[in-house]
């Protein structure tokens, strides 16, 4: 595994987070371990990939967030 690709999978870690926030962060942190040990995925645009997924999980994180903490209705 590219270095690159090992430092990114820490912020894809959920455990921290309260319950709700876990639920939307969970599949994304398997799903991200999932494509960071395949072996038929190598190269810039594996790193690329992984950087965009965890902007997209960060993205629906703070969409939960505003809905539980009552900003947004669901």
């Amino acid at each position: 595994m590219h270095p690159s690709v090992k430092s990114l999978l820490s912020f894809f870690e959920y455990k921290h987070l309260p319950e709700k926030l876990q639920e939307v962060s969970a599949p994304i942190c398997e799903l991200a371990k999932a494509v960071a040990t395949d072996p038929n995925l190598e190269g810039p645009e594996l790193a690329a990939g992984m950087r965009k997924l965890l902007e997209a999980k960060d993205c629906f994180v703070r969409a939960r967030f505003a809905v539980s903490a009552g900003a947004l209705s669901p």
